[in-house]
């Protein structure tokens, strides 16, 4: 029997310097789609999930994520004062009902291993779930609730999966596919930003995990690997053969909000499935369309 999944890792510690001057003072993962932060969406995602414990992976002036998930007694009293019932809801639902919220610091940009490290902890000898905020999803069933329900039936490891470009294996970590079942594939190996011509396949891991806590035995070895950062792939690679490893082809769009160009088409996409916004968004759309 599996152990339920109850804590997730949420690495946000990065200097987000693709958006800069954006991000010179306010955290990546605070830029709004819509009217919501990345890192809302991704919260939300693993609540939806059962996920119950939610550890942040901070760094320098990451304050901002801290205050939007903590109380704010002025704005609320304001909100209720006013009669805002409606922006009040919004603003007391950003933490997720009997949740537990933790946070720890990434002293030193070591990679996404090395966040996710520091993160052990809090973590504990159990499974866990780990999201990038950058990465956003727009499906039926949320992205990781896919991850959860996969894992109750497999066990072990298992990473979200898609296919890219195969000019653009080099920016992902690529999956050795082994034998295949449905959207399910055993992974047979992983290799991290490899070169299109080495590249065992064009099936890239995008910023979803379920991960055994023997994880953090290989990150604590500190091994820098590509960009000389400590690469979350190395150690995930370092664990096949063991416990059960498989990629899911989850079900749904991906934007890569870490591009400025999927960041655009994300707020678009998120903007036209709004009831009160579609029809204003699709004339503006055609308005520039025809000019």
């Amino acid at each position: 029997m599996t152990k339920r999944i109850r804590k997730a890792v949420f690495p946000v510690g990065g200097l987000g310097t693709r958006f800069l001057p954006a991000t010179k003072a306010m955290p990546k993962e605070m830029l709004p789609v819509v009217d919501k932060p990345l890192i809302q969406y991704a919260v939300e995602e693993a609540a939806a999930a059962g996920i119950e414990d939610f550890i942040f992976v901070t760094g320098r002036a990451k304050q901002a994520i801290e205050d939007h998930f903590d109380v704010s007694f002025e704005l609320e009293y304001m909100l209720k004062q006013r009669g805002a019932d409606g922006r009040l809801a919004d603003v007391r639902g950003v933490r997720p009902a009997n949740s537990r919220v933790a946070y720890t610091r990434q002293g030193e940009a070591l990679g996404l291993g090395h966040a996710v490290h520091c993160a052990r902890a809090l973590v504990g000898d159990e499974p866990f779930a780990v999201l990038l905020a950058d990465d956003l999803f727009l499906s039926d069933k949320p992205c990781m609730q896919q991850l959860v329900e996969a894992y109750d039936r497999t066990g072990g490891n298992v990473v979200a999966v898609t296919e890219v470009p195969r000019e653009q294996t080099d920016r992902y970590g690529i999956l050795d596919v082994g034998e295949e079942d449905g959207d399910m594939v055993a992974v047979r190996g992983l290799v991290e930003k490899p070169a299109p011509e080495d590249a065992p396949s064009n099936l890239s891991i995008i910023g979803r995990y379920i991960l055994q806590p023997e994880i953090f035995d290989f990150l604590a070895e500190g091994k820098a690997g590509a960009g000389g950062e400590i690469q979350l792939t190395d150690a995930m690679a370092r664990m096949i053969g063991g416990k059960p490893f498989h990629g899911l082809r989850v079900q749904g769009r991906r934007f890569d909000c870490g591009d400025k160009l999927g960041f655009f088409e994300a707020n678009l996409a998120f903007a036209l499935q709004r009831d009160d916004m579609a029809e204003g968004v699709r004339r503006i759309l055609n308005d520039y369309a025809g000019s």
